[in-house]
């Protein structure tokens, strides 16, 4: 998967484009800003727009292409942030964070509930985990994704990996995505807003 993503950030252009993801944005406008941990970041489109509001971030990724693209936007911009080159499950930190967004984040299932569940540890008590991904009934659409229907998410699947959470909110929406060459058009997707 690191050829993958390496080859799909090396073009000039950003795969997704350089503006946050438009759910990120609306929820990450509503809370004050604090520490902020990225996941699977890629090219850095939603660490920059959270430090230019006011944010302590730290993003990672495995991919070295998705890395300097971002500090190149992150740069171009005029903000700093803290971008690693890691797998998620070999992720740790010192301390804690406010707020943790899984922007499209998907992986077969087996891989994606340890996952979660070793990165949900590094929200603090009381924070709040953001989550954005394509749902099963976006199959075979061509706005984006997996298409694999075992990658893809259910509002049930959601719920599993945070059953520890106090409160989940948590549904089902039809969208129209306009992020880059690789997020284009209607799209089906689940969001999520928790507290731990």
């Amino acid at each position: 998967m690191i050829d993958f993503w390496n080859a799909r950030y090396a073009a000039a252009e950003y795969a997704y484009g350089t503006e946050p993801n438009a759910f990120f944005k609306a929820q990450l406008d509503q809370l004050t800003p604090g520490r902020l941990l990225l996941p699977a970041e890629g090219e850095g489109r939603n660490a920059v727009y959270a430090a230019k509001k006011g944010w302590e971030v730290v993003a990672f990724d495995q991919s070295e292409a998705g890395q300097k693209k971002a500090l190149k936007l992150a740069k171009e911009t005029g903000v700093s942030l803290t971008y690693l080159i890691k797998d998620a499950m070999d992720f740790d930190s010192r301390t804690t964070f406010d707020v943790v967004f899984y922007g499209f984040f998907h992986l077969p299932p087996d891989a994606l509930t340890p996952l979660y569940h070793h990165l949900n540890t590094f929200l603090k008590p009381g924070g709040t985990l953001l989550l954005e991904g394509f749902s099963k009934k976006n199959l075979g659409r061509g706005s984006g994704g997996p298409q694999n229907e075992a990658m893809l998410f259910t509002t049930e699947s959601i719920f599993y990996l945070f059953d520890d959470f106090t409160t989940l909110e948590v549904w089902e929406e039809e969208t129209v995505l306009n992020e880059g060459p690789f997020h284009q058009g209607s799209a089906s997707v689940i969001r999520g807003v928790c507290t731990k």
